[in-house]
C-alpha cells in the first residue's frame, strides 16, 4: 500500500545517523569502532528495511556503513577525481561535455553512499537556488549551446514539489534548452518521493524530461519503488538506471543480472555501469580489471543487448565518458 505522499519528508527528517542504532535494529554487534569521519552515516528508514538482519555483509548495508578502510590512503586516490573544479565556470554549474551542463541543486542526500565521488565536495561554495538574477542563470543563457541542463548535487529531489517548479519554470524559459535530465537516488531510498505533484509537472514540461535513478543491487527494489517507477511511467516520463560496480556488493554476474531484470520489469531501462571513480576513501570499493572483462562477459551472453549497461568510466579531462575496453 502507498504511504500518503508528506510521508517522504518524515522519512527524510528521521534517517538513521549513528551506527549503534543501524546495527542494533539488524542484530549485529554494536561494540565495533567507527571511526570519525566528515562523511558521517545518513540512511533512511525505507532503505534500512531492505536490509537483511543479522548479515554483517549485507549489500545494502555495506553501501553506507562507514568502515575503518576509509582512512588507508591508497595511491591514486584523491579528494576530486573528476576534477570537477576545473570545470565549474560559476557557483552552481559543472560544464564539462558539449551541450549539456550540471545544475548542482543540492548539497546534501537522502543517503550517503560511502563510494560517493563528491564526498569531499565543497556544496557550500557551491550550489544555488537558480534564479535569473544569478549568474548561474546568464551563464546557461549566455551559452546557447546548451541544450541539456542535468539538476544534480546531492539529490535535486531534495527540493520540494514547489522550489523545484520554480527552477523547472526558470530553466524552460532558456529558449535554447531541448532537455531535461534528473539525476537522482531518492526515488530508491524514498520511493515516496515521487509525488503525484512532481510527475505531474515533468510530464507538463515542453522540455523532453529523463530521469536517472541510481540502484546498485537487485534488493534495493520492491514494491515501493515498482510503485514509484509505475507513476513516472503512466505519464510518459523516461526512466534509466546508472549503477556503480562495487567490490563484496555486486562483482558478480549473477547480482547485475538479475539488476538488469528487475529494473526492466519495473519500468526502469539499464543505462551505464560505472567503474569505481577513486575518490579518498573508497579504494576498498574497486574491482579488478580482469574481473571486470569477465562480468562483461556474462552480461552479454546472458541478457539482451538493450538490457547490456554500457561500462564506462569518467576521466578528467576528456570529451565523454571512457567506454570499458578489455
Amino acid at each position: 500500500m502507498i504511504q500518503h505522499e508528506t510521508d517522504w519528508r518524515i522519512d527524510l527528517k528521521t534517517a538513521v545517523t549513528d551506527h549503534t542504532t543501524l546495527l542494533t535494529h539488524l542484530k549485529l554487534p554494536t561494540h565495533q569502532s567507527v571511526m570519525p569521519t566528515p562523511f558521517p552515516l545518513r540512511v533512511p528508514w525505507p532503505f534500512i528495511h531492505r536490509m537483511k538482519p543479522q548479515d554483517p555483509q549485507d549489500p545494502l548495508l555495506l553501501q553506507v556503513l562507514p568502515q575503518e578502510t576509509e582512512h588507508i590512503h591508497a595511491p591514486g586516490y584523491s579528494l576530486d577525481p573528476l576534477q570537477e573544479l576545473n570545470k565549474n565556470p560559476v557557483t552552481g554549474i559543472i560544464h564539462k561535455y558539449q551541450g549539456r551542463a550540471l545544475l548542482l541543486l543540492a548539497g546534501g542526500c537522502a543517503i550517503n553512499c560511502r563510494y560517493c565521488f563528491r564526498r569531499h565536495f565543497n556544496y557550500t561554495a557551491n550550489t544555488t537556488p537558480f534564479k535569473k538574477q544569478d549568474t548561474t542563470y546568464q551563464y546557461l543563457q549566455n551559452d546557447r549551446s546548451i541544450q541539456e541542463v542535468i539538476l544534480s548535487g546531492g539529490d535535486p529531489l531534495l527540493y520540494d514539489d514547489g522550489p523545484l517548479d520554480r527552477v523547472i519554470q526558470t530553466l524552460e524559459s532558456l529558449s535554447h534548452l531541448k532537455r531535461l535530465r534528473i539525476h537522482t537516488r531518492l526515488p530508491i531510498v524514498i520511493p515516496n518521493r515521487i509525488t503525484s505533484t512532481f510527475v505531474q509537472r515533468l510530464a507538463q514540461s515542453h522540455l523532453k524530461v529523463t530521469l536517472v535513478v541510481h540502484c546498485n543491487h537487485p534488493q534495493e527494489l520492491d514494491i515501493t519503488t515498482a510503485e514509484a517507477f509505475d507513476r513516472l511511467r503512466q505519464k510518459g516520463i523516461y526512466v534509466l538506471n546508472q549503477s556503480v560496480l562495487l567490490k563484496g556488493i555486486n562483482d558478480d554476474s549473477s547480482t547485475l543480472i538479475e539488476l538488469s531484470e528487475t529494473l526492466f520489469e519495473q519500468g526502469v531501462l539499464p543505462y551505464y555501469l560505472h567503474q569505481l571513480d577513486p575518490v579518498m576513501g573508497s579504494a576498498h570499493f574497486e574491482v579488478p580489471h580482469d574481473q571486470i572483462k569477465q562480468i562483461e562477459h556474462d552480461l552479454l551472453c546472458a541478457l539482451p543487448g538493450y538490457l547490456v549497461p554500457k561500462i564506462v568510466s569518467d576521466q578528467p579531462n576528456t570529451l565523454h565518458k571512457t567506454h570499458w575496453r578489455a
